[in-house]
């Protein structure tokens, strides 16, 4: 058969209570293989409770469902189930028990998430006769369901367990009467509670019940008869057969059932083990995640620091700036700076910032670059940046011309006398000349 919530009550924890009355006089019955013993004490105070072959111990209880518990911090969310609770009220039941076991179905419903969506829950009272208090779909919000609980009375007479599973099971597991299809993977699930032996034959109905996909928990009180209990319930028979030696101590078991029904988030309670972040999947599922600049590790739980530069996904437009530990900031490049997103750049426009250094007028070339301008009737001087008046200019170029040709006609004038001076000795020698060579042809 396939099992509808695999793993349920595992290993319940211990219930210390002082012996009641009953306890005190009459011995109680060694444990049995298959069964969970609550409201006992094995030797030297420890709880009497058989484990399972091979199972590790669990987590310490977590307190969900009693005051101050997870329960009550809201640490956890039931799963979604088809509930049919199938409750004795024969004879041997008196009006006190029988109250004690409407305040153990209310507790258990006040540890659930009733409604359409969420956890559904049914009645099945039986003696000798078997009545269905209500149906699946009757009561789909918490107060009146507890409401209608609190109304059931008691049938009185005979124990026919058989009959009560099989009327769950064709008539309250139902679509007509609010069970959901195959196909919305809802489990089904009976918890039933009897102090008596079956005056009916209950192993073959049971059978057919798991068979259908119903899941059983049964639930011994006082005289019941074990071997019963083991033919209810499915297996693991350690998982789902439960005994409490009085009523008194059963509404204790109501808090097992909720660690049973409930996925704990161990990211509110603290156990997820993440450095960072802890994220939580539901059904007492989570996974871990890293800040910002951080990477998780292979360990899926520690996180180390990212160079997101060197990554590449650091998303600045010019320069990424390592500043260590996972952070960064970005740069820009010499006439940029960085826009408001601070990632992107936007050019510098040095005219509109006013840091140019242009005497008259600064025009924009784009990409930070720019050039000095003048007003009309100046012109630009050899710095690029300072502006002189035009008639200046020109005044200022007369200047230098006049001083270029006084400077010329001084060296034309010095070279003219020079000539001058050079054609007179020239012709005082040539005139020297003719004379000797007259005075020679005369003698």
């Amino acid at each position: 058969m396939r099992r509808v919530l695999p793993g349920l009550l595992l290993l319940l924890p211990p219930l210390l209570l002082p012996p009641g009355p009953a306890a005190a006089t009459v011995p109680a019955p060694p444990a049995r293989p298959g069964f969970q013993r609550l409201g006992t004490h094995g030797p030297g105070g420890s709880p009497g409770r058989r484990l399972a072959p091979g199972v590790p111990p669990r987590a310490p209880y977590s307190g969900a469902g009693q005051p101050g518990g997870a329960g009550a911090a809201g640490f956890c969310k039931s799963r979604p189930l088809d509930l049919v609770f199938i409750i004795d009220s024969s004879r041997s039941v008196r009006p006190l028990e029988f109250t004690k076991v409407k305040t153990f179905v209310s507790r258990i419903i006040d540890n659930l998430d009733i409604g359409a969506a969420d956890t559904r829950v049914a009645v099945v009272n039986y003696a000798s006769t078997v009545n269905i208090e209500f149906h699946l779909q009757t009561h789909l919000d918490k107060k009146s369901l507890k409401q209608a609980v609190g109304r059931i009375a008691p049938l009185s007479t005979g124990t026919m367990s058989g009959l009560a599973i099989q009327t769950a099971m064709e008539k309250a597991f139902t679509v007509e009467a609010g069970a959901r299809g195959p196909s919305s993977n809802i489990p089904k699930v009976a918890i039933i509670v009897t102090d008596g032996r079956p005056q009916d034959q209950v192993n073959e109905v049971a059978a057919r019940a798991r068979a259908a996909g119903i899941e059983l928990y049964a639930v011994g009180v006082d005289r019941a008869d074990r071997e019963s209990l083991r033919m209810i319930a499915s297996e693991p028979l350690d998982e789902h057969v439960f005994y409490v030696e009085t009523y008194g101590v059963i509404e204790k078991l109501s808090s097992r059932f909720q660690e049973t029904f409930c996925a704990v988030d161990p990211c509110m309670l603290g156990t997820h083990g993440c450095q960072h972040v802890c994220v939580s999947d539901g059904d007492g599922k989570h996974h871990c995640e890293c800040s910002q600049g951080y990477a998780l590790n292979a360990d899926k739980k520690t996180c180390s620091a990212q160079d997101q530069c060197a990554l590449g996904t650091h998303g600045c437009q010019h320069i990424c700036v390592n500043d260590g530990a996972g952070s960064h900031h970005c740069d820009c490049y010499e006439g940029y700076t960085l826009s408001q997103d601070n990632k992107t750049c936007s050019v510098l426009d040095k005219c509109a910032l006013g840091s140019h250094g242009c005497q008259h007028i600064c025009v924009s070339d784009g990409a930070a670059s720019y050039h000095c301008d003048c007003h009309t009737g100046f012109t630009l001087n050899e710095d690029k940046k300072t502006c002189s008046a035009v008639q200046e200019a020109a005044r200022l170029t007369s200047i230098r011309d006049a001083c270029g040709c006084e400077a010329t006609l001084t060296f034309q004038n010095k070279v003219i006398s020079y000539l001058q001076r050079l054609n007179t000795k020239i012709d005082d020698i040539l005139e020297k000349l003719q004379a000797n060579e007259y005075g020679q042809i005369h003698h």
